[in-house]
């Protein structure tokens, strides 16, 4: 596997594993503010990101790789409110797809065509990742701090499987 391209897709494990991080510990916010349905919403966001390091950890492995592993970053402990919260989120998408453009690029500019297949299943997943995090951003926009539409929405969030 070309050395350019393995060290980038170890520093995307580390990415989605920090990912995972940060939503865990905004699920931790908001069940500090009673909204399970939100702490619900980010523990499944963040077991779709180990999901999602694990996949390019095995990818590595399959090339006859080796996987390289880094200290995660401590994430974000506050939050102003659940809009500004998951505004955050919404951005740390961006950034993740960022990251998956950039490696989609790096794979075309190495010639690594496997890679290149390979990383096309997480750009579909971003335009995924990126939509529903933006769904609960627009709807947290519309009710404000609302508290009956706020419980309407976090019994909706609640229901993700």
């Amino acid at each position: 596997m070309n050395k350019k391209v393995l060290e980038e897709l170890n520093n995307q494990i580390n990415e989605e594993l920090a990912s995972a991080y940060i939503y865990l510990s905004m699920s931790a916010y908001f069940e500090s503010l009673s909204l399970s349905g939100f702490g619900h919403w980010m523990r499944k966001q963040a077991d779709e990101e180990i999901e999602h390091a694990m996949k390019i950890f095995s990818y590595i492995n399959e090339r006859g790789a080796r996987v390289k592993l880094a200290e995660i970053k401590k994430p974000n402990f506050k939050w102003d409110n659940p809009l500004e919260t998951m505004k955050a989120a919404y951005n740390h998408e961006l950034h993740i797809s960022k990251r998956i453009n950039f490696l989609v690029d790096l794979a075309r500019e190495q010639k690594d065509h496997a890679t290149e297949n390979f990383l096309q299943w997480f750009v579909e997943e971003q335009v995924e990742e990126e939509a529903s995090a933006d769904e609960i951003v627009q709807k947290l926009k519309m009710v404000g701090q609302t508290k009956p539409a706020l419980m309407v929405l976090d019994r909706r969030l609640s229901k993700r499987k």
